[in-house]
């Protein structure tokens, strides 16, 4: 993928934030760097950083990542596509799409084993979430519920998600109001098996501590 530096000094990066996004030319460099980048516990509050806070502040949870993800993506030529999860009882989660020929991969940040990295290996969006619902949990209870139809987050001003200095949070909303998608009905809902003692114990592993 070609970097666009063009692209790059009329969203108004600083030479160090460029140098940074020259370097994310595939989805799995994006995701390594992604991986090193230390938890945001938000001690201060909820955060929702825009791709430059989050890289000044060497920290980023979910979709603070998922805007830096986006943007390296965006300057690559490549669509600048996310995918929302909502969830019942639970945190929501949100990941970077991307497609290699004709199937799909996520670029995702978890503090836990669960909601990472997809290789694109899905011939569908739908197909790659359905890869994390056996592990998105809370304690016993499998809480993945609705997925967001792929949002191009490219269409939109860059001040508002990637170089704003303020919390996005006009961004999160529009993400979650975006169109969203079922992924299993009501009645499905109430048969799902809790999981088991080994699978509750493995949830406690985290990559970063407070």
């Amino acid at each position: 993928m070609a970097f666009d530096a063009g692209l790059a000094r009329s969203i108004g990066l600083t030479r160090e934030e460029t140098a940074v996004f020259r370097k994310l030319e595939t989805p799995e460099k994006i995701q390594d760097f992604l991986t090193g980048i230390p938890i945001n516990f938000e001690p201060q509050g909820d955060t929702c950083q825009s791709a430059r806070m989050a890289l000044q502040n060497n920290s980023c949870h979910c979709i603070e990542a998922a805007f830096i993800a986006a943007a390296a993506l965006l300057l690559h030529g490549q669509p600048a596509l996310l995918m929302d999860f909502q969830a019942s009882g639970d945190d929501d989660h949100v990941l970077a799409l991307f497609k290699q020929d004709k199937h799909w991969g996520a670029i995702s940040k978890s503090n836990s084993i669960w909601l990472r990295w997809r290789d694109p290996v899905y011939a569908s969006p739908r197909e790659l979430a359905m890869s994390y619902f056996h592990e998105y949990v809370n304690e016993k209870h499998k809480t993945l519920r609705r997925i967001s139809k792929p949002f191009d987050i490219g269409k939109y001003d860059p001040d508002y998600w990637l170089t704003s200095q303020q919390n996005c949070w006009a961004m999160a909303q529009e993400i979650d109001a975006s169109p969203h998608v079922d992924l299993i009905s009501k009645a499905q809902a109430r048969k799902l098996k809790l999981r088991d003692s080994l699978e509750t114990r493995a949830g406690d592993f985290k990559e970063f501590t407070r």
